[in-house]
């Protein structure tokens, strides 16, 4: 159990915070975007990215509360830079306007993070008529990776650095539908469960990074692509789901808070340890073993195809 602090290869436990496994890492000449990061780990990634010298980009759909929370993180470390954007991963039309505004802003991009979410929702359609897990966990976040993936390839080129794109998953991804991925009931709410429809999106995550990796690969593009479970924490994720109101009663001995829910997306983003690898999983800032279907390339390619059309239906 990860309360015992049992290190792995990688010199870091379940218990390291996001700060322990950045210590000594200079991130001055990177620049990040990270989405959701206006509440839960998505706060604590940027700032601890921020602390490290990394330029972020706060991609949030609550620029209100992102804005707060930026002068806070600038209080406490004046240097931070930082900035809020307004991305909306539901919408389609507003992820374009992001990623048209942030490659007409001529910044640099090293570091994606795919991070932000909503789990366990009651069935509802986003703004573009598809289920909403599936919308904004996968659907959202591969659409943006698209689109500015040819702003990171520039980047890895101009400045000779490797690119990271790190894709927040779940260890639910194993506790979903038999098939794995619903291709043709995305929508089908007469058989819809908020759980499986959260799992299928945290496994669609997997896939979309190990195909990714693997494209990058043949690419012979100096980018990798990895995903990563969290570990169990009540975040603002979970508005929809009262039990883990519970859970979060509990406390410390049964989920990480948001420091130690932070560290596996910051030690994938910065570590030296992760150069070079690509299409992995990670959990508790060490490599990991996905599901069966995590791993099925043929699915992956298969999600790609579907996700292609999806975002591109013209």
């Amino acid at each position: 159990m990860w309360i015992f602090g049992w290190k792995g290869p990688s010199g870091f436990s379940a218990i390291s915070t996001a700060e322990q496994v950045t210590q000594g890492i200079d991130g001055t000449a990177l620049t990040a975007i990270v989405t959701g990061a206006s509440s839960g780990i998505g706060v604590e990634t940027a700032r601890v990215l921020a602390m490290r010298g990394v330029y972020v980009v706060m991609a949030v759909r609550n620029v209100e509360a992102a804005t707060k929370i930026k002068q806070t993180i600038l209080k406490e470390n004046p240097s931070a830079k930082l900035e809020v954007m307004q991305l909306d991963l539901s919408s389609m039309a507003s992820i374009r306007k992001f990623a048209s505004q942030y490659i007409s802003s001529g910044l640099p991009l090293n570091i994606l993070i795919n991070n932000a979410g909503v789990a366990m929702s009651p069935f509802m359609l986003s703004q573009d008529n598809i289920e909403i897990q599936f919308a904004t966990n996968h659907l959202g976040h591969f659409l943006l990776t698209d689109l500015l993936l040819e702003t990171m390839k520039n980047t890895a080129r101009e400045s000779n650095q490797e690119g990271r794109i790190v894709i927040v998953s779940s260890d639910s991804h194993h506790y979903g539908y038999r098939e794995g991925i619903r291709f043709d009931k995305i929508n089908d709410q007469t058989g819809y469960n908020k759980y499986f429809a959260y799992a299928q999106s945290k496994l669609a995550n997997i896939l979309h990074a190990n195909e990714l990796a693997r494209r990058l690969k043949e690419d012979g593009v100096n980018i990798t692509a990895n995903s990563l479970h969290p570990g169990a924490i009540v975040t603002n994720i979970t508005r929809h789901h009262s039990i883990l109101g519970f859970v979060s009663i509990l406390g410390k001995f049964v989920v990480k808070n948001h420091h130690q829910g932070a560290a596996t997306t910051c030690y994938v983003a910065l570590h030296p340890q992760v150069k070079g690898i690509s299409g992995q999983y990670f959990a508790d800032s060490n490599l990991s073993k996905p599901s069966s279907l995590a791993t099925d390339a043929e699915l992956g390619t298969k999600l790609w195809d579907f996700s292609f059309k999806l975002t591109n239906p013209n």
